[in-house]
This record gives C-alpha cells, sequence and structure tokens, in this order.
C-alpha cells in the first residue's frame, strides 16, 4: 500500500512541475517620464498572455503577468522591483524593462545574478548590443545606432543641415545624442551644439539660451515627452528660440501636441513601427481589448510572445533552458507567425515544426538578440502625430 502511495504521489508531482503555471513580469515606467505610454505597452504584453491562455494549448498551464514599476529613471527603485518580482513573485521572465538606464541596472544588478531572461520593447541604448548579458539579454526595438542613421536621412532629404540637440543626460539621451552627430556629420550636416538637459526641472530658460546662442535649422530634442523635453520645447516656443523640432522615440506620443498646443505643428520624429500585415492585425486586436496600438505597444506584444513561444520549444519555463530558443523562434526558417497566431505557433512547436516569428513589429533578431530596425517616420500635424513613411 505505502508503494501504491509513493507511487500515486511521484506521478502527482510529476504532474504538477510538467504543468505548473508561469509568471511573466512587465515592469515598465507607469510613473515617470514616459508614463503617458507604458499603459498600452503592458497592455499588449497582456495581450500576448491573454491569446496564449485562450490558445488551451500551452503546455506548462495558465500564464500570468505580474506589472512592476521600474519608474524609467530610478536605477535602485527599478532593481528593487525587478527583485521583487524574481524574488517575491517568482516569475519565469522580465518583459522590459523600458528605459536603458534602469534595463542596464536591472540587467547587471538582478537578472544575471538570478539567470532570468529580460526581452525589453524599449530599452534602444547602443551600449546595449555589447554589454555582458550571459545570453539572458533581448530587445525587440531597435538599436539608437540605426534610429541615428534615419534621422540623419530624413534631416538630409529635408535640407536640414544646421541642427542643434538637447539630450536627456542618461545612458538613452547621450548614446541616441552621439548617434545622431555621428550620421549627421557623415551626411555632411553641422550640429551646432550637443548640450544635455536634467529631467523634472522647472526652468529651462538657461539650456535653451544655449541652444538659442548656437542656432540651427532644427532642434532635435532626444528627450522624453513628460518631462525634461517637453520642457525644453516648451522654453524653446515661448522664447522664439526655434520653432521646428525633430522628435526622436521617447519624444513620441499623443499627450506631447496635446501639451504643446499648436507650437509643435509642422515638427517631425521617428519612432519603432512598421507597415506590416501584422501591425494592422494588432492594431485591430488592441482595439478590440480597449487600447491603442501606441508606441512601443507591438514591441511589448512581441517580447512576450517570443518568451512563451521560447518556453514552449524548450519545454521549460526556465530561463537558462528557453534562452537559446528565443533566437530561433525569432528568425526564419519556418512558418510565418503573427498576432493573432499564436495558437497555430504553439501547435507547430508542439508538433517539432519551425516557426518563423514575424509578430506585430516585423520581428528579425540580430547580433547578441536585438531587433534589425523598422522606423516609421511622423509628422504633427493639427496637433495630431502622423505617421507618413516607413523606413
Amino acid at each position: 500500500m505505502k508503494k501504491i502511495f509513493a507511487t500515486l504521489l511521484a506521478l502527482c508531482l510529476l504532474n504538477t512541475a510538467s504543468f505548473s503555471d508561469v509568471k511573466l513580469g512587465i515592469i515598465l515606467g507607469f510613473t515617470g517620464p514616459i508614463e503617458s505610454l507604458t499603459p498600452d505597452m503592458a497592455a499588449g504584453a497582456e495581450l500576448a498572455i491573454d491569446e496564449v491562455n485562450k490558445a488551451g494549448n500551452f503546455s506548462m498551464g495558465k500564464v500570468s503577468g505580474v506589472r512592476a514599476d521600474s519608474t524609467c529613471i530610478d536605477s535602485s527603485a527599478a532593481t528593487a522591483a525587478a527583485e521583487r518580482l524574481i524574488t517575491s513573485d517568482k516569475v519565469n521572465g522580465i518583459m522590459g524593462a523600458d528605459c536603458s538606464g534602469v534595463t542596464t541596472a536591472i540587467l547587471q544588478q538582478v537578472a544575471m545574478a538570478n539567470g532570468v531572461v529580460m526581452i525589453s520593447p524599449s530599452a534602444t541604448s547602443p551600449a546595449l548590443s555589447t554589454v555582458e548579458d550571459n545570453n539572458l539579454f533581448f530587445r525587440t526595438a531597435p538599436s539608437d545606432a540605426r534610429q541615428g542613421q534615419v534621422v540623419a536621412d530624413i534631416l538630409k532629404e529635408k535640407g536640414l543641415k544646421k541642427v542643434a540637440i538637447s539630450y536627456v543626460n542618461n545612458d538613452y539621451g547621450k548614446g541616441l545624442a552621439a548617434s545622431i552627430e555621428e550620421n549627421h556629420k557623415a551626411a555632411g550636416g553641422t550640429v551646432t551644439i550637443s548640450a544635455p538637459h536634467e529631467d523634472d526641472k522647472g526652468d529651462y530658460s538657461a539650456e535653451v539660451g544655449a541652444l538659442a546662442q548656437a542656432g540651427g535649422d532644427i532642434l532635435i530634442v532626444a528627450g522624453y515627452l513628460n518631462s525634461g523635453g517637453k520642457g525644453i520645447i516648451q522654453a524653446s516656443l515661448d522664447s522664439g528660440a526655434f520653432d521646428l523640432f525633430f522628435l526622436p522615440d521617447g519624444m513620441i506620443g499623443e499627450s506631447l501636441p496635446k501639451d504643446i498646443g499648436s507650437g509643435l505643428n509642422g515638427s517631425i520624429g521617428t519612432v519603432p513601427g512598421t507597415d506590416s500585415p501584422g501591425a494592422a492585425k494588432f492594431g485591430d486586436m488592441a482595439t478590440a481589448a480597449g487600447f491603442k496600438s501606441g508606441p512601443f505597444a507591438m514591441e511589448s506584444y512581441d517580447a512576450a510572445a517570443l518568451m512563451l513561444l521560447a518556453m514552449e520549444a524548450a519545454k521549460s519555463s526556465d530561463s537558462q533552458a528557453y534562452k537559446g530558443k528565443i533566437m530561433d523562434i525569432a528568425n526564419a526558417p519556418g512558418e510565418k507567425i503573427f498576432p493573432g497566431d499564436l495558437k497555430k505557433a504553439l501547435k507547430l512547436i508542439s508538433e517539432g515544426k519551425d516557426v518563423d516569428y514575424v509578430g506585430a513589429s516585423a520581428v528579425e533578431l540580430i547580433g547578441g538578440g536585438e531587433s534589425a530596425g523598422n522606423y516609421a517616420q511622423i509628422e504633427v500635424k493639427s496637433g495630431v502625430n502622423e505617421t507618413v513613411a516607413y523606413r
């Protein structure tokens, strides 16, 4: 009798281990300088989780998302939040973080120490391309090394040769400003000044005064739309220093044109984006789910989907097991997988067949696991960000 009981107990434990629930941490700046963007980003990741749960064929059971606040800019708060996700909530992977500085801090101080996979939808610093990561870090947004090339191309096409740059004084701002300056100069342009600004200041008149003195055909603001970047633009308009702005990805969102008003009309910008079939499908799915396909929402869906499909391929939710499957899932060969296709993808994987996850943002991972890069070109017209081209 004891032998039979022991056998039954062992079978029960095996069954529990094989079909235990999976948790994904969703760590984004729900407070801070991009707080207007993160609700849609989180909803994008949760849409992928919901799709997998409704599919009913994920071999490791039900998936749940656990949110945490990175703040975008406070590395201490971000690492503490990530530590709680791993040690208390027992997450099997992290969708995030968002801003480059806190992403680097979480990777180096928390994820690597605990051996947990991270896939960021929006950390774009070029430094993350070469950071030591034990093959645990991936990103579905392209590096700012690529964005700098795109910005330079647009400036050249529009005949804007002399530019001034104001950048937020952190990893993201420094890396992006350096990439823009290098590429713009290589294209024959001139950078009159490249100067940092701090977030959350009440007065940016001194910074704008220096920018105005240097002059330029356009002011490039490599900052955040809910903080210092917005302050630089408002101070520039108030003083008459500049009336035309270039808005890289951290400045793209519905709140900025609403906050600034008509003074932003005519400005141009870039944000990761694509006109692929997956983007259109994701847009419809987001609308049906009650949120908008805003900046980095597609990349958030893709980050969560990639982790879950990699787990299925590895037949394990252990980061050390599934981290080696992410590049395989993201790239050819295999049947192309778009938003709404996760049930089909899970079935194909369970049958030992290859899938090529294209997703919402036309995912193709290169190098150490980062997106090759697609961008939407933005123009502000009548107080609205409009996509006018893709690159």
